[in-house]
């Protein structure tokens, strides 16, 4: 969607491509450029670098190509480089910023553009919510790509890959979107940091944490051959995780053990952000036995322990009424968790989904949607039974976003199956619905969840370190 003619390329005897206008150099340009990409031979970057500070032609910098820091050969060289930047940052003016070397750049939705160069029918960016309120920083552009394509409900605002950290650091762009008010959630995936970027990067969380944001990070190169790959990919000192750890979660930020733990929590964090946490006590709706009992054994983490909350007798009441309503009374028990047994509609499934998340004692819902079960209208057609699918007025898709939509507390649905009910979960989460496709992956990303807004509730009501 970006204007072409707000374009131009770089590109010596050519005077256009695809419509838009080619110059010889930089020199030819007639106006500064807010930002230049720049995809050539990586040999070639060390005195484009020098030529881009001379002329004071551009605000911004990516530096897509590899090979600059990440082999022995390049690492003088690429350290002289960013020697050179840094005291042009210096003089007066500062200087272009650079992002990268070795990153894919940028993908903005405000900004209109995309430097990634993955065709649309590689990775599609569909419109799945009305107001984006995340970012996505990463050293690894393909990172982003891969949590991408796996779930395209994440659909951050931005997302920006950094690479080598020639100029840009984490610690610079993290405290930059702390503040920016738009944004909720960050995610940030870490292969290492530049001498006393650590430090900023902690400060940037705990100012972001205070300012009311989820932070998401997942390090890589926790052990020893992880971390010479980590330097072989964006010349990053990994560090000591164990340190990392602990720093970063006091800090106040949710620290990811593995990339599905990232995957999960990022997703949860951005859908369930503008929702109250209360307190550690759940709520868990169930159609079969495993279920039940798989969000019971998830409820504990190795720092963090949510319980079953006790149901009020009111709660109790109504559970009790829908159940007597939909014949199932005898063979179902009240209690938390609840088997409401595979005969439950979409109706009973929902309706005591929100007797349980209005209860007083219970401050978070895990509710198993049971797909397969032959009374819930979960399939995208059926064949013997036309109309009773995901489409009618009476299915979980059209009743269950209004009763996310109206409560305060998090509902978390899961559709604990196969390929069949895709359509299923992708119709809720395009309405903003939390889904999950597993019942214990759900309740242990809760957990983490619960765990991480209770502890930033407690740094957000200490007065601010003046440090």
């Amino acid at each position: 969607g970006y204007p072409k003619e707000r374009i131009t390329i770089i590109r010596p005897g050519e005077r256009e491509i695809d419509g838009v206008r080619c110059v010889e150099s930089l020199r030819s340009l007639e106006r500064k450029l807010d930002l230049l990409i720049v995809a050539v031979n990586a040999d070639a970057v060390y005195g484009l670098v020098d030529e881009i500070i001379a002329s004071d032609a551009v605000e911004a910098v990516m530096l897509i190509p590899g090979g600059l820091g990440e082999t022995k050969k390049s690492r003088e060289p690429a350290a002289s480089m960013a020697a050179r930047i840094n005291a042009a940052h210096g003089k007066a003016g500062g200087g272009p910023v650079f992002l990268g070397a070795n990153c894919l750049g940028v993908v903005s939705h405000p900004g209109s553009y995309d430097s990634w160069f993955i065709p649309l029918e590689r990775l599609p960016k569909p419109n799945k919510k009305p107001e984006r309120n995340s970012v996505m920083l990463s050293q690894s552009g393909a990172f982003m790509i891969t949590r991408l394509s796996h779930n395209p409900w994440l659909d951050p605002r931005y997302m920006l890959a950094m690479g080598n950290q020639t100029d840009l650091t984490h610690g610079d762009l993290l405290t930059y979107f702390a503040g920016r008010p738009e944004i909720e959630t960050i995610g940030i995936y870490v292969e290492g940091f530049r001498d006393l970027d650590g430090l900023d990067f902690a400060r940037a969380v705990r100012r972001a944490v205070r300012q009311g944001k989820d932070v998401v990070v997942y390090k890589a190169g926790r052990t020893a051959p992880g971390a010479g790959a980590a330097f072989g990919h964006t010349a990053s000192d990994a560090g000591d995780y164990a340190l990392f750890d602990s720093v970063v979660r006091h800090a106040g930020a949710i620290v990811a053990d593995t990339v599905t733990d990232f995957d999960d929590l990022f997703y949860l964090a951005s859908a369930l952000h503008g929702k109250k946490i209360g307190g550690n006590r759940l709520g868990a709706i169930s159609g079969a036995g495993f279920e039940a009992v798989s969000m019971a054994d998830a409820i504990e983490s190795d720092s963090f322990a949510m319980q079953m909350g006790a149901l009020a007798p009111a709660t109790i009441g109504r559970v009790g009424e829908v159940l007597a309503a939909k014949r199932l009374d005898a063979l179902v028990e009240v209690g938390n968790p609840i088997d409401i047994n595979p005969g439950a509609d979409d109706e009973a499934h929902l309706a005591i989904a929100e007797a349980f998340v209005r209860d007083p004692g219970i401050d978070a819902v895990v509710v198993a949607l049971d797909p397969t079960a032959p009374a819930v209208r979960a399939l995208e057609a059926s064949t013997l039974r036309p109309g009773f699918d995901i489409g009618d007025p009476s299915s979980t898709v059209t009743l269950m976003p209004p009763i996310v939509e109206r409560v305060d507390k998090p509902i978390i649905g899961v559709i604990d199956a196969g390929r069949l009910y895709d359509a299923m979960a992708a119709r809720l989460m395009d309405q903003g619905v939390c889904i999950f496709r597993n019942c214990a992956r759900a309740t242990a990303a809760l957990v983490r969840y619960v765990e991480a807004r209770l502890y930033a509730a407690t740094i957000k009501a200490r007065p601010e370190d003046p440090r």
